[in-house]
């Protein structure tokens, strides 16, 4: 019986690790062909490996989305293997905190290019063939989720640029929704509330341990896995069935 991506196929930047290649893994189970885009060829190999192992289909394409040129390429490259594009899952991101007084400004611009500029390259590449799934594909209907975070809704002590590209990735998110809405490109914002990742892997760990330490020994995170299902719950819904926002939380261990 054919599952319900049957036939699509499913983009997904950050693909390397972590939300992005569990997402990549779910997505393949529900059916999808699955383009894997990063900048860590090594680590596509081995999602790349998990999913074709159990069945399903997947392109490792290694690019740095902070390069539009390399965004477009990575695009073209997952159209030209696959023929089509119907999902695109924004994943790709970096969360580097401190105060603003005596932060790295390199560190910011990093963040920044990961987190809004990627995101912009990606999308923009990828519009054009979305709206043209959403006419002609299997589904008549096409998905952008972004990954965003809790952090674009609520602002913290330490996070000030990290919100600031959080609560970027929202508001763009929702003017597009607006924008492509009717014509059956479904856009929408996928906010964890907290996740155990590498996100945050590249911070000083008097930073980290100071601001996010506390957080985890109180609190059951979430799991890649956890926000992955999330993402399959919006893609897989029915044709007029849209979610601009989906939030999910953890819970208190207490």
């Amino acid at each position: 019986m054919p599952s319900k991506l049957t036939g699509t196929v499913a983009l997904v930047t950050g693909a390397s690790s972590g939300i992005g290649a569990a997402t990549a893994r779910r997505l393949a189970e529900d059916g999808a062909s699955v383009a894997l885009v990063a900048r860590r060829k090594d680590r596509l190999d081995g999602v790349a490996a998990e999913i074709e192992k159990a069945g399903g289909t997947a392109l490792v394409v290694e690019a740095d989305i902070t390069d539009r040129t390399q965004a477009e390429a990575a695009v073209q490259q997952a159209v030209e293997h696959f023929g089509r594009l119907d999902t695109l899952v924004n994943n790709a991101g970096l969360m580097l905190l401190g105060p603003v007084v005596g932060a790295d400004v390199d560190e910011w611009e990093r963040m920044l290019a990961v987190n809004v500029q990627g995101l912009l390259h990606t999308t923009h590449a990828a519009l054009p063939l979305l709206l043209k799934a959403a006419e002609t594909g299997p589904r008549k209907v096409a998905d952008i989720v972004n990954i965003s975070s809790i952090a674009g809704r609520v602002a913290w002590n330490g996070y000030g640029v990290y919100n600031l590209t959080k609560f970027g990735v929202n508001g763009f998110t929702e003017s597009l929704r607006q924008e492509v809405t009717q014509r059956h490109v479904r856009v929408g914002v996928l906010e964890p509330g907290g996740v155990d990742t590498e996100l945050g892997s590249h911070n000083n760990p008097e930073i980290q341990g100071a601001m996010i330490t506390p957080f985890y020994e109180t609190t059951e995170v979430l799991t890649p896995d956890d926000i992955a299902d999330g993402v399959a719950y919006m893609v897989t819904r029915p044709r007029h069935a849209s979610i601009g926002e989906l939030w999910i939380m953890p819970t208190d261990q207490a």
